[in-house]
This record gives structure tokens, C-alpha cells and sequence, in this order.
């Protein structure tokens, strides 16, 4: 993906080298949005092949917005990343169909979670802190939601995301 991010970098700093960003800031974030893209189109691909693709693509969607409002846990390689995304998208909602009070609990989890650890973005992402308590009361306004709505999809999509924010090393961070 790298690769393919610089070769698209290149082409469009050669096209327009005055108005372009770095090839470096280009490559990032087309590496970013090409791994999205990768992970979206494998999970929901096998999301019909297992006749789960609206599970799998509540649960991504679910995932990932509260995953930009709450940071987590990143693995060493965006292959890596690829892999885990797209099992955890697609297994997952196939797999568990938690109702009742386990749903309650996984909730409470979630949400004893972001108020504890969220956010936790990454390094990279460079969020300027005064941002971090609007960060954590979406974050918490998701869980709420998910209170509300009571979908077993939703409420696990948001767990594993919650399990992404625990600082797992070096303790608490806040």
C-alpha cells in the first residue's frame, strides 16, 4: 500500500508541483485513505459472503466513528491493521449476538471505559488538547446511543473500539 500511495503521490506532485502538498504529507494521507478503503472492501465483501453485510457494515461504521472520536490502540503495520480491522468487522457480528443484560453490561463497559481513557489518539494525529473533552463526551453521547438503541451489533462494535483506548502499557495516562 505504501508503494501504491508514493507511485499516486509522485504522479500528482509531477502533475501540479506548485499547489500540491509534500509527496511525504501526500503519501500519508492517501496511505491512510487507501487502507480505509482496502479494509472497508474486504469486510463488506465478506459480510456477503457469510449473508452478514449490513452487520458487518453497522459495525464498521459504529467502529470507526467512535474509533475518530476516541483514538486507541494501533497495530506496528497497516497490514497488520488491514487483517484485525476486516476479522473484527466481519467475524464479530457474525459470530456474537449478545441480548439482555450481557448487552448491558458490555455497554457499561464501553462507557466506564471512555470515561476513564478516551481519547487516546495516536502520536501522529497531533489533536490539540483543548479538544479532548469534546473528543470524550462524543465518545460517551455513542455509548449513550448505543444504551438507547439496544442493538446487539452496535453495542459490540463499540466495545471492541473501548478495548482499543485502554493505555494496555504504561498504566493510565490521564
Amino acid at each position: 500500500m505504501d508503494n501504491l500511495a508514493l507511485k499516486i503521490s509522485l504522479a500528482i506532485k509531477r502533475s501540479n508541483p506548485d499547489e500540491t502538498a509534500s509527496v511525504e504529507v501526500m503519501q500519508y494521507a492517501l496511505g491512510i485513505l487507501l487502507n480505509t478503503l482496502i479494509t472497508f472492501i474486504c469486510s463488506i465483501l465478506i459480510g456477503l459472503l457469510l449473508h452478514q453485510w449490513t452487520a458487518t457494515l453497522l459495525f464498521y461504521i459504529c467502529f470507526t466513528l467512535l474509533r475518530i472520536c476516541s483514538g486507541g490502540f494501533h497495530l506496528k503495520t497497516a497490514l497488520a491493521c488491514n487483517i484485525v480491522t476486516t476479522l473484527l468487522c466481519t467475524v464479530t457480528p457474525f459470530a456474537f449476538h449478545p441480548t439482555g443484560y450481557v448487552l448491558l453490561v458490555l455497554n457499561i463497559c464501553s462507557l466506564l471505559i471512555m470515561l476513564l481513557f478516551a481519547p487516546n489518539p495516536d502520536s501522529n494525529t497531533h489533536i490539540p488538547l483543548r479538544w479532548f473533552p469534546a473528543l470524550k463526551l462524543t465518545s460517551i453521547a455513542f455509548i449513550g446511543l448505543s444504551f438507547l438503541i439496544g442493538s446487539s451489533v452496535i453495542g459490540l462494535a463499540f466495545f471492541v473500539q473501548s478495548l482499543t483506548v485502554i493505555p494496555w502499557k504504561g498504566g493510565f495516562s490521564r
